[in-house]
């Protein structure tokens, strides 16, 4: 059988057929990504930031036609090189030799496999070249801007480390790809087109092909040489040590040596390489690779292993001293842990404080915080939700305003949160497409409840206690009567965090002046948008992108939409700066806030960096995981070594316009962000006095410093090594069982006074967390940030001492349940399974020169789906005695003795609470004395029958004996029922 001579042409209208079918292909795989772009420079032209799109898109041209020129023009350049110097004379091995055959078809068409085969090559890596943040490589290289500090081995720059280290390594592995795909190409047409002969004992290869294999070897090696420069400077990046990072002793002194070694052997081998070129055969390149491997194995893995077990490891505690030395000063100053941010107190955590000196506390316990943003979210939606399709999200914020009282200023910290349109929440003929998308568009305002007050306690009202004291404003309040402080211009919510969930929370807004309004806003009246948020759907080719965009053709053919209407889309604030800002990592808990009259979200910005030199990397998303990560958004598990709240941004609730503020001066990476993205960053300057005071210590970046901080609040290396002084993050002790009971304890914001200055009159907001000793539930420290505008970024640390024991989170709760007292009361509250106990945060605060454990209790009706949490009862700890109450005055009067509540605020707004009707408990007995009676004998009677049932439980507890035990419950139920009916009857309810 002889070989084919030829192929079949193709036809006129097969070529045309194939043309049409190349263009549908192209449009199916290219058309959405071109939809998505246009899609993406209107919205960057609504907020603003189309500079932003333009240079990532620029970016991303100018690398694939880089990548793909590069990879695409050397397969090119190598194929031709390799053609062009064939043999004349190619012997057949055969009559079935099938390399003739495919010879034969590309000879035919040389010009189609010669540019159609790097044109495919080239557009592959040109894509490849775009992978996510190879355009940040390129932007941080063209803009690095120097630290001003230098590493402590080569005496470097860190912004050659963190700017255009990553850049060259980036550029050297496209190189490493180029060449050797060259070489391939180089090999695969040599053996076509017979340059390459594997006929015979050894085959054949021809002059032409030897000289150009050498020379792309010999490059590849040459390159490997410039590789092994570059892992010099990697080492401090090293993580080879399991208690630190950065260049070990090993690495310093074995496996850097090695690479200056291997460098120069890599140059050698080159060398033959290239003198291949000259030879007839490959002897020299090959000896010299066997030289190379065997140097790569022996100097560069065998010999710092040696170096490891018989030098470092007997001694490593001396060894690494530097090393470790070196960890400690990069990671504090990586992670904004330094002396200029921290300031470490000693403190005792020991205390017999006296009633007066708690009452004389006042920055602390007049604010102790009663009620938990992570328990009461159903609390907000069943009292104020006011429609099914408003909602609140499951962890609330926290946030303080200063008020006028009585004419002086008085701050206060209060659960705030915005009431957001829920789509979920739309039902029956609400969820068709009009109502969905253009009636219901929007939330309605904020509502917020001071922390540190309820409206009663438990036992003062028929089942509406416990409660917060919410302040609604919305469409409909009457602002006059409101605080100046959170009166809100415009208070409907078009931006929010629920808005973007299922990925379909677009609303259409906006119609021609003097239409009839169709947006709803209250059930007697309806709403026009008026603001400038949005994209324009005036012109036929943008209702067209969005119809296609989101797979809905009401959007081209609604009557309703017009040349007025507008699009809202990506409403998510936190999403909106990520977009706005890509190379921000955005905090995972926006929160809302009243500023200059307008409602707006505020976003706190990270600037972050995998290579830091010699600091200590960490996931940002196992560092920031506690036991409410259900409740807000998780940081990806990326790897950084450096982090920075250098942005604060702001989203305009009504209209979503985004704004950058400049927060930390003298980050280098945000410098060099400013440089490539100019005019959307505002400098520091812009910040007025009125949103700087809304400003919190971002929760993030507090956690990931307190982690840091159990390891790196130890200055000696030897100490460091042994881990003798290490901490630990403790456990959330109020998690139930079986749903994250092993997660962190997440950190609180508190307004209390500043630690260490127990006694002082002016409230700090801070955001704080107990620390305890490694493997042991001892506290160990307790740690503040302060968000105050004048000690912004100040972190305090209390070092509390080994002797005497102060008992951690843990160990109050276990205290807290295992009292008697609690424990009997819990039984009754639950009502044999009626009604759920949940234990709300656990607070540490310094108080009187020792620590107040602070932890209000929530029942909650089982089984009912609009049942909500009601504050029931707070529990108090001081050293090792505990308190307990129906209020946080009654807890602490418990606690310390009469008087001590006095300056706490309880049930009652804007003062302490009256006693309880359950009774106060007398710190000198430890008992319970009946409530006060009057003259109505029903009351005596049933306050008698409160103390006996109380004498029965005691007893019954201290036998053992269950069944007495419920009986004596069971007792004081029906006792506590009769004492509140007589009440009433006196009272003429």
């Amino acid at each position: 059988m002889r070989p084919p001579v030829g192929s079949p042409t193709l036809t006129r209208r097969t070529r045309i057929l194939l043309i049409v079918a190349g263009i549908l292909v192209l449009l199916l795989l290219g058309g959405s990504r071109l939809l998505n772009l246009y899609v993406d420079w209107l919205w960057f032209g609504e907020v603003g930031f189309r500079s932003v799109f333009s240079t990532k898109l620029f970016t991303n041209i100018l690398l694939f036609l880089i990548g793909g020129l590069l990879i695409g023009g050397l397969a090119a350049l190598s194929m031709w090189i390799a053609y062009r110097s064939r043999p004349v004379f190619v012997p057949v091995t055969g009559p079935e030799d099938p390399i003739a055959r495919y010879r034969t078809l590309i000879i035919q068409r040389v010009r189609l496999f010669a540019i159609g085969i790097p044109v495919v090559i080239g557009l592959i890596a040109g894509f490849a070249s775009q992978a996510a943040g190879n355009w940040q490589l390129v932007q941080l290289f063209l803009n690095s801007t120097p630290f001003g500090t230098t590493d402590p081995v080569f005496n470097t720059d860190i912004s050659f480390y963190t700017f255009q280290l990553p850049f060259y390594r980036f550029l050297l592995d496209w190189l490493f790809v180029a060449v050797a795909i060259g070489f391939i190409v180089a090999l695969v047409t040599h053996y076509i087109f017979g340059g390459i002969r594997l006929s015979g004992r050894a085959g054949q290869v021809s002059g032409a092909a030897r000289a150009q294999l050498a020379v792309l070897a010999g490059v590849f090696v040459l390159l490997k040489a410039v590789a092994y420069f570059f892992d010099r400077y990697e080492l401090l990046f090293s993580q080879r040590s399991d208690i630190f990072d950065g260049a070990t002793y090993t690495d310093l002194n074995a496996v850097m040596p090695a690479k200056l070694i291997l460098l120069f052997i890599s140059i050698i081998c080159a060398a033959a390489f290239f003198a291949a070129v000259f030879r007839r055969n490959l002897q020299l390149p090959a000896i010299a690779t066997v030289l190379l491997v065997l140097s790569s194995v022996l100097i560069g893995a065998a010999w710092p292993q040696v170096l490891q077990q018989f030098v470092v490891a007997p001694n490593a505690n001396v060894r690494e001293a530097l090393p470790i030395q070196r960890n400690i000063d990069a990671t504090r100053q990586a992670f904004g842990l330094g002396p200029d941010k921290v300031t470490e107190v000693p403190f005792s955590g020991t205390s017999s404080a006296t009633p007066q000196a708690v009452r004389n506390d006042t920055a602390t316990v007049s604010n102790i915080r009663l009620l938990d943003p992570a328990k009461i979210s159903d609390t907000f939606n069943q009292l104020q939700q006011g429609k099914a399709f408003y909602g609140f999200p499951s962890k609330l914020d926290i946030d303080r305003y200063t008020t006028n009282v009585n004419g002086a200023p008085k701050t206060q910290d209060y659960i705030v949160a915005a009431r957001e349109l829920n789509p979920s929440g739309l039902s029956g003929n609400q969820t068709d497409w009009i109502n969905r998308h253009l009636v219901y568009t929007h939330g309605n305002g904020l509502v917020v409840a001071p922390a540190n007050q309820v409206n009663a306690t438990l036992e003062d009202t028929g089942g509406q206690s416990g409660l917060p004291v919410f302040t609604s404003i919305d469409v409909s309040t009457d602002q006059s009567k409101i605080p100046e402080s959170l009166r809100i211009a415009q208070p409907r919510v078009y931006y929010g965090e629920g808005l973007d969930s299922d990925g379909t929370g677009y609303s259409i807004v906006g119609a021609p002046q003097g239409a009839t309004p169709r947006e709803y806003d209250t059930d007697s009246s309806n709403y026009t948008y008026t603001g400038k948020g949005g994209v324009s759907l005036s012109s036929f080719v943008n209702r067209a992108a969005f119809s296609l965009l989101y797979g809905e053709r009401n959007i081209l053919f609604n009557s309703s939409i017009n040349a007025d209407s507008k699009i809202m889309y990506v409403r998510d604030p936190a999403k909106r700066v990520q977009a706005v800002a890509p190379w921000l990592t955005t905090d995972s808990d926006p929160y809302p806030a009243v500023v200059g009259g307008k409602l707006t979200w505020i976003v706190d910005g990270y600037t972050t960096l995998a290579n830091y030199p010699y600091s200590q990397s960490m996931s940002l998303g196992q560092a920031t995981a506690d036991a409410q990560q259900g409740l807000t958004t998780r940081q990806p598990d990326q790897q950084v070594s450096y982090l920075r709240n250098s942005v604060k941004a702001t989203v305009d609730a009504y209209d979503g316009t985004v704004t950058l503020y400049e927060f930390d001066q003298n980050d280098p990476v945000l410098k060099t962000w400013m440089k490539a993205f100019p005019d959307t960053v505002q400098p520091v300057s812009a910040i007025s006095q009125d949103l700087r005071a809304h400003f919190r210590y971002p929760e993030d970046q507090f956690k990931v410093q307190r982690e840091l901080l159990t390891k790196y609040h130890v200055d000696d290396p030897n100490e460091f090594y042994g881990g003798s002084s290490f901490w630990a993050v403790p456990s959330d002790p109020t998690a139930a069982p079986g749903s994250g009971s092993d997660a962190a304890q997440p950190p609180y914001y508190v307004l209390a006074g500043q630690p260490g200055a127990e006694g002082a009159s002016t409230p700090s907001f801070q955001i704080t967390s107990a620390l305890v000793f490694n493997n042991r539930q001892i506290m160990s420290a307790y740690v503040s940030a302060s968000s105050d505008p004048d000690t912004y970024g100040k972190i305090t640390v209390l070092q509390l001492p080994t002797t005497p024991q102060t008992r951690g989170p843990q160990q109050v709760q276990t205290a807290f349940v295992g009292a008697p007292q609690v424990s009997s009361d819990i039984s009754l509250l639950s009502r044999g399974g009626q009604s759920s106990i949940q234990y709300g945060n656990l607070l540490t605060l310094p108080v009187a020169g020792g620590l107040l454990f602070v932890e209000p209790i929530y029942i909650e009706r089982a089984g009912q789906d609009t049942s909500y949490p009601q504050l029931a009862k707070v529990l108090v700890s001081f050293g090792d005695k505990i308190g307990y109450g129906a209020s946080l005055p009654d807890a602490l009067n418990q606690l310390f003795g009469t008087g001590a509540g006095d300056t706490a605020t309880g049930s009652t707004p804007g003062g302490a609470s009256p006693p309880a009707t359950g009774g106060t408990t007398s710190p000198a007995t430890g008992g319970t004395t009946p409530p006060a009676t009057g003259s109505n004998p029903a009351a005596v009677a049933a306050a008698a029958a409160i103390q006996s049932a109380l004498t029965q439980l005691q007893a019954a507890q201290r036998s053992g004996d269950f069944t007495a035990q419920g009986q004596a419950l069971a007792a004081l139920d029906k006792a506590a029922k009769d004492f509140q009916a007589a009440q009433k009857a006196t009272s003429g309810g």
